[in-house]
């Protein structure tokens, strides 16, 4: 359900909400909030609240240190795993100068830019998040190890499966919260595991992604566990994917979908440093279904981007090379310029790579393009990118690749 400011207001009043959280992150995708009095809504809502951004990693130094976040109040959610009595909500916000200028480095409003842009071109995008992570056990002081809480493997079931009843319980935290899994299931990996989303616009999309990885730290925690999100946990398992489903309308034909990933298979290589932001992110290419050149097929798991067996409304292309160190925000509106990018200039899609990659001869892979093979090589692209220039504000490049 979205609510007016006006709503909000009632809520908060009526369902005895005592503290309400301001939630946004810097420009790695970092969740980061605020919590203010139900007093001082209305406040929130016409000024908004201030707050000290040389704090935070990206947002400036002591010479510029005041911003303001203003909440949005169609992003209203209850947080289910605070106590009954005295509730916590939480609303996503958009960040402005004292003046009201939007702050360039809000990651969240590029996207909103990024999906009125493509409205302008007469198309609109939807996208379906799927993100891995890691269950490990926390030592006798509570801080995380690296000692896996299951030893199972793909779709195994318990007991084998030690998290099924974790992964149950996010499932019923989401719902709680209005998101809607698809499907949970344990991952290759030792301790690993996966939960799908349904499709949706590409804001809600990024918000359910920011949620999703604050709900599956908490109900970890709250179990004696840890959750991890980095790319390349263990060095010998299954590095930590956070493959992107996308679609676009109007898919009145086929052509739109191949238009669409031939744009991302074009800019991929300058939008790596942003899809894959860490060093520990390249120790997982070309290795356990982590694609490593740059090319698509159907169904095919060692590819890029994968066009997965379906039909009508749920047909889609799947770019598997981000992992979850990636922020959603900027993720998704990279890939909306690249597709649009694609759409407007009517690009072929190359020839399908109807081969399994991971098992190819030198001679057939010295034919593909590669991703970048470091973060340092991801920035130095990036940094060369008229496309990354044009969509991304210099001082998101910089913070990236000058870092």
């Amino acid at each position: 359900m979205k609510y007016s400011k006006e709503e909000v207001i009632q809520y908060v009043r009526e369902e005895d909400v005592k503290f309400i959280r301001l939630a946004f992150c810097d420009v790695f995708g970092k969740q980061k909030n605020i919590s203010i009095m139900p007093e001082e809504l209305p406040r929130a809502f016409e000024y908004g609240i201030a707050f000290d951004a040389s704090a935070i990693a990206g947002f400036g130094d002591e010479l510029r240190c005041d911003l303001f976040l203003h909440p949005d109040p169609e992003t209203l959610m209850l947080l289910p795993w605070r106590p009954e009595h005295g509730k916590v909500v939480r609303m996503f916000a958009h960040i402005t100068y004292p003046d009201g200028t939007p702050f360039e480095c809000d990651t969240r409003s590029l996207l909103k830019k990024a999906i009125k842009d493509a409205e302008k071109a007469g198309f609109s995008f939807s996208f379906g998040a799927e993100q891995e992570f890691y269950l490990f056990n926390l030592d006798e002081n509570g801080k995380p190890t690296t000692i896996p809480y299951d030893e199972a493997g793909y779709m195994d079931i318990a007991p084998e499966d030690r998290g099924e009843n974790i992964r149950r319980e996010i499932c019923i935290t989401l719902e709680q919260m209005g998101i809607r899994p698809e499907s949970s299931h344990h991952e290759e990996g030792p301790g690993q595991n996966e939960i799908d989303f349904r499709y949706s616009d590409a804001l809600t999309a990024a918000d359910n992604a920011m949620t999703f990885q604050t709900i599956v730290k908490t109900v970890a925690r709250r179990n004696g566990l840890c959750a991890d999100f980095s790319a390349k946990p263990l060095d010998n398992e299954p590095g930590t994917g956070f493959h992107i489903n996308m679609s676009v309308k109007p898919c009145d034909s086929s052509e739109n979908l191949c238009y669409m990933i031939a744009g991302i298979l074009d800019k991929v290589e300058e939008m790596t440093a942003f899809l894959n932001p860490t060093e520990n992110s390249y120790m997982r290419f070309g290795q356990k279904k982590a694609p490593r050149y740059i090319s698509w097929s159907a169904e095919n798991r060692s590819q890029l981007v994968r066009i997965p067996a379906a039909v009508g409304e749920y047909r889609r292309a799947e770019l598997r090379s981000p992992d979850p160190t990636a922020n959603p925000y900027l993720a998704f509106a990279l890939m909306i310029y690249a597709g649009l990018y694609g759409l407007e200039n009517k690009l072929d899609l190359p020839k399908a790579a109807n081969i399994n990659l991971f098992k190819a001869d030198q001679e057939t892979l010295a034919k593909f393009r590669k991703l970048p093979e470091s973060l340092n090589e991801a920035c130095r692209i990036a940094a060369e990118s008229e496309f990354i220039k044009t969509h991304l504000p210099a001082a998101i490049l910089d913070i990236y690749c000058k870092k």
